[in-house]
């Protein structure tokens, strides 16, 4: 059976295992693929690319939270102190 591979970089998981900090530095920054067995069993995300795509899955989120509220009436609030 073929699985699609989102990542340029792929390894095994022995060689995960042999050396884990350079499996993940292969990928110079973009997520690797681990094989098991030729199948894909999960990607190795480095810690920047992780926090990017929590960022832009907020903004997905936010931004449809924004076009949901197009067109809603605007209320004007001013904040004073107690």
């Amino acid at each position: 059976m073929t699985h699609p591979i989102f990542a340029a970089t792929s390894a095994s998981l022995s060689e995960l295992k042999k050396n884990p900090m350079g499996t993940i530095a292969a990928g110079e920054g973009f997520p690797v693929v681990i094989l098991d067995r030729n199948e894909p069993a999960f990607y190795c995300v480095p810690t920047k690319a992780y926090e990017a795509m929590l960022d832009r899955l907020e903004d997905l989120e936010l931004n449809i939270i924004a076009n949901a509220r197009v067109g809603q009436p605007v209320h004007k609030v001013t904040l004073e102190k107690i």
